[in-house]
């Protein structure tokens, strides 16, 4: 009788072993979630951004927001091939902690080197780009943008006489104001030349089919009127792909969206 129970409690043992084995692989999956800020005046502190961190972590997922060499502490720390490899060591980083999804949420210019990242085949699951900000075309076809066209014309122009690696000063417009940029010709013309891929036009129809994207604009944003001619119209199709036109301006966009974000993470990750 005795050895009757004890077979019975080993192989309900055995049962239950075998029962978490075979738990589905969606119940152990983590989200590890890159959160890329704005450009100067934006960095990682930006309180119209970084609170949306600690609303990921509720949900269980990873989390993280680092200061970026487009920051105001680093404007512009190297070319855009750097800030590349900063977000790839951003993701090893989600990776090391157990993320087995990575979603890049980016604001502003968090959008344009989000989809550089993932066009020129980094590690993603998805993309969420939060008010789109940055485009280097506008920079010949606006009026408002002349003093940024001067600039990379005399930047092209060093490259050419062999003086790509001379720190100069340029010029900068970010939403309607004008700054300077302290950086190398070669550096600038990374993330303002209209060919390169900080230009969201450029780098739309090079992310992979398999990343679905979630475009999110306020109704009072510069881009409002354009965003879908301009890149999500040039997107890979993908039944997850979501445009989200919200209330408020520019800087109100992550806060307004929060909970569409959390919701479309949810459904653009799953197996």
């Amino acid at each position: 009788m005795l050895r009757r129970l004890f077979s019975s409690g080993a192989l309900a043992a055995i049962a239950l072993a075998a029962a978490f084995t075979a738990t589905p692989a969606a119940a152990q999956e983590r989200i590890g979630v890159l959160m890329l800020h704005g450009k100067n005046p934006g960095n990682n502190r930006d309180p119209n951004f970084s609170p949306l961190k600690d609303t990921l972590e509720r949900q269980g997922w990873l989390a993280t927001v680092p200061d970026m060499p487009w920051s105001r502490g680093r404007y512009l720390d190297g070319g855009l091939d750097k800030a590349i490899a900063e977000i790839a060591g951003h993701i090893k980083g989600l990776r090391d902690q157990g993320a087995t999804k990575i979603v890049i949420i980016g604001h502003s210019m968090g959008v344009p080197t989000s989809m550089a990242h993932a066009a020129r085949g980094g590690d993603v699951d998805a993309l969420v780009g939060l008010a789109p900000g940055h485009a280097p075309v506008g920079y010949y076809t606006q009026p408002w943008g002349k003093p940024v066209h001067d600039s990379i014309n005399e930047a092209r122009a060093l490259v050419a006489a062999g003086k790509g690696d001379s720190r100069e000063r340029f010029s900068d417009v970010n939403q309607g104001r004008q700054q300077t940029v302290v950086t190398t010709a070669k550096d600038f013309l990374s993330y303002f030349d209209p060919t390169s891929d900080a230009e969201m036009s450029v780098t739309a129809a090079r992310i992979p089919a398999k990343v679905p994207v979630m475009t999110v604009i306020g109704e009072k944003d510069p881009l409002f009127r354009t965003i879908k001619a301009y890149y999500v119209d040039k997107l890979p199709a993908n039944p997850k792909n979501k445009f989200l036109e919200v209330s408020g301006g520019h800087l109100d966009t992550p806060r307004v969206a929060s909970d569409e974000i959390i919701a479309w993470i949810k459904t653009a990750v799953a197996p």
